[in-house]
């Protein structure tokens, strides 16, 4: 224990912190559109599983993980479609929706491994992302270390927090988004189709969604196994209250998720004495500290959760 924090321990931690955040600000990013624009997208659990089930399958068949990742975005989209039907066009209750959502993932998933698969001892295993160092700031003391030994989709995701706050402040499209998800008879008013607005977000969301989902499967391991999302979907849609629905709120929030999955990991390979039931509970403990409103008050999309009826 003594030596828990040494140099290499803390270089070690920080590059599965920025690792263990990524799938969270994936389907956080997506949450964000979705919420933005006023639809609580409470299904990026379910969608980030589909996505980590469909790269899978996509790699398999393929042998390119590439093409595995194109595959589980467009099923993360298909599973959002049908997600913005029933809550934007239908109009059924989103909280109750996501929930649907969510199980429906959990079934189809299961069955449709083992219908192709069959019934395994040890999980198929598949082509995956390998780390790739980026010349000249890799070789950067410690930093380097940390921020550019990693994945193609670790630089996809930072990438992607810069392009959706110039998006939302710098745009008209932002723009129109905001607008929808603060004053949606405002938008409608003066001419902003209101319904394709929100469905388009919650297309985005399940498309980050199932990017996020790829990256575990793809990314951290190379195989499938049962409900191997394990909450991060949820804690993506914590990452979005924590965050104050702004990209880079949305990103802190996510490596502070990611510390916290880091250290728990760190902490029981070092042999400490403490349950790791109770090491398991750490980010998650988080997660409810964030949605209760402990880390600050924060003020929502005005139209949040609200089906616009003209």
């Amino acid at each position: 224990m003594k030596d828990i924090f040494n140099i290499t321990f803390l270089i070690a931690l920080l590059s599965a912190s920025i690792r263990l955040s990524v799938p969270i600000l994936f389907a956080a990013l997506g949450g964000m559109y979705s919420e933005k624009s006023g639809v609580v997208n409470i299904g990026l659990e379910g969608m980030m599983l589909v996505g980590a089930f469909a790269g899978v399958v996509g790699s398999y068949f393929t042998g390119s993980y590439w093409i595995g990742t194109i595959v589980a975005v467009l099923s993360g989209m298909l599973i959002a479609a049908l997600f913005a039907l029933i809550t934007v066009k239908i109009k059924i209750n989103q909280i109750v929706s996501g929930v649907a959502i969510n199980l429906l993932a959990v079934g189809i998933t299961s069955f449709f491994y083992r219908a192709l698969f069959g019934i395994t001892t040890v999980p198929i295993t598949v082509n995956a992302f390998s780390p790739v160092s980026i010349p000249i700031l890799s070789d950067i003391p410690i930093i380097g270390e940390i921020l550019f030994k990693q994945t193609a989709l670790v630089y996809i995701a930072f990438i992607l927090v810069p392009i959706s706050h110039y998006i939302f402040y710098k745009t008209s499209l932002g723009l129109n988004i905001r607008t929808v998800g603060e004053h949606p008879m405002a938008a409608d008013t003066v001419g902003i189709p209101v319904e394709k607005v929100r469905t388009a977000c919650v297309l985005i969301s399940g498309a980050l969604a199932g990017l996020g989902g790829s990256f575990l499967s793809l990314g951290q391991f190379n195989m499938f196994v049962d409900n191997m999302v394990s909450g991060r979907g949820f804690i993506a849609v914590a990452a979005v209250i924590f965050g104050k629905w702004s990209p880079t709120g949305v990103l802190m929030a996510s490596l502070i998720f990611g510390v916290a999955d880091a250290l728990q990991i760190r902490i029981q390979m070092s042999g400490v004495s403490i349950p790791y039931q109770f090491l398991l509970m750490f980010p998650y403990i988080l997660t409810v500290v964030a949605v209760t409103g402990i880390v600050g008050r924060t003020t929502s999309p005005k139209a949040l959760g609200t089906p616009y009826e003209k």
